[in-house]
């Protein structure tokens, strides 16, 4: 466990019930939802978390905490088309379902990713055309399947290069930015009711040349006439290096001024460890600051944080030494992060005096 046993014991001790949870505070801030992703127990956990799963459903179940939810892994395309021209849902549904059996909003994600492809994808020799085909393909079934039942979808996940250029991926290799453009055409087609966003990191602080590269991408769709309704700004952030509040209002304002809506997508704050009382503290003033953004950023519909219990977090496989980025601890005790997203919402709340939010007819 990273946390010593007398740190965990005080934060334990310490720890003041909050006297509202983080969906009902987001909806009375005027947000649509506060949201976590999750994922099929197989996928999401291995054995030796098999006792957690009662506390854990729990938890997630509770409309007052959790009123969204995306599928991490499962509607991607190493899912939902693991063969030429062969689907399979099984995955995504699982948490679909749940949403639909929990009273959810559902963000659906993510349909032409570089990453999770199935392996077919990547080895065929594409001519332009074929590949075309296969994109407009993939689409079209996979959200003419929910359709109806996803809120939003991510289109297209992370475009984008990290100096703003586009990636060198097996759709922009062979169609350039195209690829782009026939996956939200053919989103808008097969669900004209769901909102479709471009999603991705790194595009937290508005002089990023990331955030630059994604203002830009949007604006290559509207002007082709292809219809785009939001951006997401995924956050995976740093407790040690965090934006402000000051420039996550900056960039999404940014974003907002371009499509209909804004969200933060996958939030989660990774911390250097071992975890002390310091960069607690830093992660607490992390998940602040974007609760403040959404709140005063008109076009910020919600956030969803990445899956919300520690042991379940993608961070400590991918970035070794670093962890415990979410809200509950390997012993489903809080992190100071809630308590403090629970006290900045109130603050918000009070400032807003009871006004109604345009962004609640939304929904």
């Amino acid at each position: 466990m990273w946390l010593s046993t007398t740190l965990l014991a005080a934060l334990t001790l310490s720890a003041v019930p909050a006297a509202a949870q983080l969906n009902q505070l987001a909806k009375q801030a005027g947000l649509l939802y506060f949201g976590t992703a999750t994922d099929t127990p197989y996928e999401r956990e291995r054995a030796a978390y098999a006792q957690a799963y009662p506390q854990y459903d729990a938890i997630f179940a509770d409309p007052a905490e959790f009123g969204q939810t995306t599928p991490t892994n499962g509607q991607k395309w190493l899912f939902t088309q693991p063969s030429p021209t062969v689907f399979n849902f099984t995955e995504g549904d699982v948490v679909a379902d749940l949403a639909a059996a929990t009273g959810k909003l559902l963000r659906c994600h993510a349909l032409v990713w570089h990453s999770q492809l199935a392996p077919w994808v990547e080895a065929t020799n594409w001519t332009a055309a074929a590949l075309r085909e296969a994109v407009e393909r993939h689409v079209r079934t996979v959200v003419g399947y929910y359709r109806g039942r996803c809120r939003s979808w991510d289109v297209v996940n992370e475009a984008l290069d990290e100096d703003g250029s586009y990636r060198a991926s097996v759709f922009y290799r062979v169609l350039g930015d195209e690829y782009i453009r026939l996956a939200f055409r053919a989103a808008a087609e097969a669900d004209p009711a769901a909102r479709l966003y471009y999603n991705d990191y790194g595009i937290e602080r508005p002089a990023s040349n990331k955030t630059a590269g994604a203002r830009r991408l949007v604006r290559m769709l509207r002007e082709a006439g292809v219809r785009i309704d939001g951006v997401g700004l995924q956050a995976h952030l740093h407790a040690d290096s965090h934006p402000t509040a000051a420039e996550l209002i900056e960039t999404a304002r940014g974003f907002g001024e371009l499509v209909r809506e804004v969200a933060f997508t996958e939030l989660d704050v990774r911390i250097e460890l071992p975890v002390n009382e310091t960069n607690l503290a830093w992660q607490k003033e992390a998940y602040q600051d974007v609760v403040t953004a959404c709140v005063k950023v008109e076009q910020c519909v919600g956030i969803t944080v990445w899956d919300f219990y520690d042991p379940f977090s993608w961070i400590p496989a991918t970035f070794p030494g670093q962890g415990a980025p979410l809200l509950w601890f390997d012993n489903f005790t809080k992190h100071p992060a809630y308590d403090g997203m629970v006290q900045t919402f109130k603050q918000l709340i009070a400032e807003r005096g009871g006004k109604p939010c345009r962004r609640r007819a939304r929904a």
